[in-house]
């Protein structure tokens, strides 16, 4: 008598869940996210800690963010499972760097210039890196962390700047009246330039949209705004992970609201001008 094996699984084929197809979510494919019915076009896809995720924007323009699960999505009624899109042939027009300059093919980085341009605060300095940083090396320009705006005249002191070694500084919430202003013109002169952002935090200088956010939520005086974002955002309070989940948003220029982007470009010209200029 012959012994027969059975499965562990006793589901009947019939109620069994049949793979669905896999679609590469490709920019502007439309779909509707299963679960909550909302539909839209895809807007980009990201890698975080908890998966890949997706997100979509409707026809309203509102964005929302919805993990890549497999079976997640319907495109044109029928259930499929997104993933990654396929890369992409570069594009046949001139390469541009993430803030929006031609890139030079094998361009070396520049001998460093003595000029140099300091940054408050490591989230400010990681968003200048992230979009300047190929033209500041190719122009041979240093930047600096600034951990506090009180450090500056010191450093200005030590720095000396002069024609041949201007000194660029981008401080935080640089608004009339206030401390900040105040020390950012004890220090200006004529080889040093000390502008900033209206923002109380550079995380407001990242447009919403490449978030997934409708906007920045307002904080009451008197509490940590990183903090609170967070909390009125839904994100765990870890105000270094929320900071990655807002870089990975940032692609290029076209992700900074205008008032930030004018104030670096204006310190890189400050910083590069010939002597005597």
């Amino acid at each position: 008598m012959q012994n027969k094996h059975y499965s562990p699984d006793l589901t009947p084929p019939w109620k069994k869940q049949q793979p669905a197809p896999e679609v590469p979510a490709d920019p502007d494919l439309v779909v509707e996210e299963v679960t909550t019915g909302y539909c839209g076009a895809v807007i980009r896809c990201e890698k975080t800690a908890e998966g890949p995720t997706v997100t979509l924007e409707d026809r309203f323009g509102k964005q929302r963010v919805f993990p890549m699960a497999p079976r997640g999505f319907l495109l044109e009624g029928r259930v499929v499972t997104l993933v990654r899109p396929r890369s992409r042939p570069a594009p046949s027009g001139p390469a541009r760097t993430a803030s929006g300059s031609v890139a030079v093919p094998g361009a070396r980085a520049r001998v460093a210039r003595a000029g140099r341009i300091y940054v408050e605060g490591r989230h400010d300095a990681e968003l200048v890196e992230r979009v300047w940083g190929d033209d500041l090396r190719i122009e041979g320009v240093v930047v600096e962390y600034l951990e506090g705006i009180d450090d500056l005249p010191a450093i200005v002191r030590a720095f000396s700047p002069g024609p041949d070694a201007r000194l660029g500084v981008l401080v935080d919430h640089l608004v009339p009246g206030s401390k900040e202003s105040r020390i950012a013109a004890e220090v200006t002169g004529a080889h040093a330039l000390v502008v900033g952002h209206p923002y109380i935090d550079v995380w407001e200088a990242v447009k919403p949209s490449s978030v997934g956010i409708a906007a920045w939520p307002a904080v009451p005086r008197g509490q940590d705004w990183k903090t609170g974002v967070c909390r009125a955002l839904g994100w765990p309070e870890n105000t270094g992970a929320a900071w990655q989940r807002i870089l990975s948003g940032v692609r290029s220029y076209k992700d900074l609201e205008p008032s930030l982007l004018g104030r670096v470009e204006e310190l890189i010209d400050f910083v590069t001008a010939p002597e005597g200029a």
